[in-house]
């Protein structure tokens, strides 16, 4: 597999990926905070946000990435 940079490399779409993710969290048995557990958060992140921006402007975004100015 080649790949020059992740601007050719395919990414999965939201209306892709699967309607329900499981995410176990294992205990690591060191004495350190854990740590690494917000990524099942990500894919959501932007819908939310938009959702966020409209209540507090009662503007929608409509596309991406979201500017400064609400369009």
């Amino acid at each position: 597999m080649q790949q020059s940079n992740f601007n050719d490399f395919p990414i999965i779409r939201i209306d892709e990926s699967p309607t329900e993710t499981r995410v176990h969290i294992v205990e690591h048995g060191i004495e350190v905070p854990a740590s690494g557990v917000g990524e099942p958060a990500f894919r959501p992140f932007a819908p939310a946000l938009c959702n966020a921006i409209f209540a507090a402007t009662g503007k929608r975004i409509r596309t991406l990435p979201i500017g400064g100015r609400v369009a």
